[in-house]
């Protein structure tokens, strides 16, 4: 998975997403009959389908950037204060390292014990290694972006880490199931990289009235519940791709979830059902775009989220992709 980690090391905090949108231009061209950048950043491209009665415009949707920083001001003794883009935890960042678009790094403290900044980001601060305000904004702006650091690594039992699979994995995944899209399907299918999901999936908002689809279709990460952590539920990595079943951004449309079980079962795809309590994703802009879309989910189960060292399972991610190439080529028949 060389591709995957290429895109997870790539720099492309939201707003910013021109890094990886050229890797994946890259990727995919050749492998689709239209391709094209909207004004606010979104790569759309689409493999049309051959004739069928039952013909649906499918909208695939996976989003390029990654949570980050923004800074916010620069005091008198160098030290760098900063506001979050997307949700960061403060405990994530606390005595590690950060990146800035110009390559600038940085470290970064706390005012105090970390346990009594209670996730307030203000009192954190990034140290580049200045100690005066001039000297630091010889190289870091008010105004400039930084993301993690979060190197790739291949753990135990076909798990891997690194930062931002969310939402890297989903980017990867939509790259694959193109390149297996053929043309021969009865749909057509729009593979849209978004730009700006964690801060208010504003990618797909456009993207989605640009298409007019009338299947939408989110690929994101959803969080691990294997472990105790902060949320209590039932997903797992490694125990198969995420069916979406519940999202509190958005009501998933009950036929295409049965459709997206009854494909894993008929496939023989490992998945399981994924009940996400907190959060969303793009398909809540696709849902409402419009006159309404029907939508639904594939997730990649992702421990740590929203760190430097996220983990999720190569075994799901390929069952991601065969999910996502198969689902897209069914007739799907609406008689409400």
């Amino acid at each position: 998975m060389e591709l995957l980690k290429e895109l997870t090391q790539a720099w492309g905090v939201a707003g910013r997403e021109k890094n990886i949108r050229a890797i994946i231009k890259r990727e995919i061209e050749g492998h689709c009959d239209e391709m094209m950048t909207d004004a606010v950043g979104n790569l759309i491209a689409v493999k049309y389908g051959k004739d069928h009665p039952d013909k649906k415009k499918i909208m695939l949707a996976a989003h390029m950037d990654e949570i980050g920083l923004q800074v916010k001001k620069i005091e008198g003794d160098g030290r760098i204060k900063v506001c979050h883009v997307g949700f960061v935890w403060a405990g994530a960042l606390f005595n590690d390292k950060v990146v800035f678009q110009n390559g600038t790094v940085g470290v970064v403290g706390c005012e105090g014990m970390i346990w009594d900044a209670k996730n307030d980001l203000d009192k954190l601060y990034i140290d580049i290694g200045c100690t005066s305000k001039e000297e630091t904004e010889k190289y870091v702006k008010v105004g400039d972006y930084c993301g993690f650091i979060g190197n790739y690594y291949e753990l135990k039992n076909e798990r891997i880490t690194a930062k931002s699979f969310d939402n890297r994995v989903g980017c990867y995944i939509l790259i694959e199931a193109m390149k297996k899209n053929d043309g021969t399907g009865p749909n057509d299918v729009y593979y849209v990289f978004t730009v700006q999901e964690e801060v208010g999936c504003r990618g797909a908002i456009v993207s989605a009235e640009r298409i007019k689809p009338d299947i939408g279709i989110s690929v994101d990460v959803t969080p691990d519940h294997f472990y105790p952590t902060d949320l209590t539920g039932a997903n797992a990595v490694g125990e198969g791709i995420g069916v979406s079943v519940g999202n509190p951004s958005a009501m998933l449309d009950e036929y295409l979830v049965d459709a997206m079980i009854a494909c894993c079962e008929e496939n023989d795809i490992k998945y399981q059902r994924d009940v996400m309590d907190r959060g969303g994703t793009d398909a809540s802009s696709i849902n409402m775009s419009g006159m309404g879309v029907r939508v639904c989910g594939i997730s990649v189960v992702d421990r740590f989220p929203h760190s430097q060292s996220s983990i999720i399972s190569k075994e799901d991610v390929r069952g991601a992709i065969k999910l996502t190439d198969l689902y897209t080529k069914q007739v799907f028949q609406f008689t409400e």
